[in-house]
């Protein structure tokens, strides 16, 4: 297998680049750091160029990488805050509404309010659970992907697929 060259890593960023990017967000949920963890991936997809298979799903290879980089950060940070805690800066949800087709004032509010009363839902989940459905609901990716990615049985995937979102069912439900 060859390494990556700049036309392989263009055309791999034109592919998958936007649902990596949206993956990223939903990692970090701030912009600077999706950036951030966005151009650090596609950096170590250089380096590991040897390992990527460009026709055995790219997709799920980079969204590792980029798992593993946000994973080593949260570590490090986490290590720095026992022993220099800092306060973190909150920033609003983006522009994307769940109504689209009637763009009211109104709908655009209930969206909103929607949209972070889930997104506050699914940050409670831990990791096992949320990574996997940030997997298959933002980066849109199979099952089979998300099992390659996470070095995980499919099985396990749909498991926690299915465990994520009863206790999402679960935690909205006791809020309303």
């Amino acid at each position: 297998m060859s390494c990556l060259d700049i036309a392989d890593l263009s055309e791999l960023i034109k592919l998958h680049g936007k649902s990596i990017y949206g993956f990223c967000y939903k990692l970090t949920k701030d912009k600077t750091d999706t950036d951030e963890l966005y151009q650090e991936t596609f950096l170590k997809a250089i380096e590991l160029c040897r390992k990527i298979d460009k026709d055995n799903n790219p997709k799920a290879f980079l969204i590792s990488i980029a798992i593993g980089i946000w994973k080593n950060k949260r570590r490090k940070y986490a290590w720095r805050q026992r022993i220099a805690p800092t306060q973190e800066l909150n920033e609003d949800v983006n522009d994307d509404y769940i109504f689209k087709d009637e763009l009211t004032l109104e709908n655009i509010v209930i969206s909103n309010e929607l949209r972070v009363r889930i997104q506050t839902a699914v940050d409670t989940l831990n990791d096992k659970l949320r990574i996997p459905l940030y997997m298959y609901y933002t980066a849109e990716m199979s099952i089979q992907d998300i099992a390659s990615a996470l070095k995980i049985p499919q099985g396990t995937v749909k498991s926690r697929l299915y465990k994520a979102r009863k206790a999402l069912k679960n935690i909205l439900k006791l809020e309303e």
